[in-house]
């Protein structure tokens, strides 16, 4: 194993970074430099995009699925027009395809060439999502990289891994988690994170409190 995946889910270990990364730090720099551009605010909305704003809609997106069975029909035979009806849509996110988690299959999703991803509904791509070792090992051992996120599935499960592009992207939906009947909408996407989204976790109960 060359990285483990549990660290680059927390910190970035390219060595060199690419060509296309120099150039966006050199033009950071400059505008920092110039007073144009606050670095905190970059970093917080950054951090805004990739944590909450975009993973936000993905998650409105699977709670509509989880509570709604017509919806659900329509989001896994024609994923692209049941987000548009959310009103989520755009570049990066033509050509969705939806994966239904169930008891016997669990669906994770890599983009082995590059990193191909669905920014309109789960925000900016994580960077170990972009890792090689990510985009090379979820296709080898996708066991194993699915228990360096600490997520152990039994044997029983079928493990399918799914390779986004850039005409196919995909959208993992994961299993409802029981306890959660009647619960609205908004509680519901409340408990859906941009990893189950990408299959590396499951959904669970918040330990303390409860929604309604």
């Amino acid at each position: 194993m060359t990285q483990d995946l549990s660290q680059a889910h927390q910190h970035e270990h390219q060595a060199v970074p690419s060509d296309l990364a120099l150039r966006v730090k050199a033009l950071e720099s400059l505008l920092v430099e110039k007073g144009l551009v606050d670095r905190a605010a970059l970093d917080a909305l950054v951090d805004a995009y990739e944590h909450k704003i975009g993973p936000r809609n993905g998650a409105r997106v699977v709670a509509r699925a989880w509570s709604d069975p017509a919806y659900l029909r329509r989001l896994l035979n024609d994923a692209d027009a049941a987000i548009s009806e959310m009103g989520f849509g755009g570049m990066q996110g033509e050509h969705m395809v939806v994966v239904e988690n169930t008891a016997g299959v669990h669906n994770l999703v890599v983009c082995t060439l590059c990193s191909c991803y669905p920014w309109p509904v789960l925000g900016l791509p994580p960077v170990w999502y972009k890792s090689a070792p990510y985009r090379s090992r979820a296709v080898i051992d996708p066991r194993g990289v699915l228990r360096e996120f600490g997520l152990q599935l039994s044997e029983e499960v079928e493990v399918r891994v799914w390779d986004s592009t850039a005409e196919v992207r995909y959208l993992v939906l994961p299993e409802r988690p029981s306890g959660t009947e009647g619960w609205s909408d908004e509680a519901l996407s409340a408990l859906v994170t941009r990893d189950a989204m990408i299959g590396v976790a499951k959904i669970s109960l918040p330990r303390v409190g409860s929604a309604a």
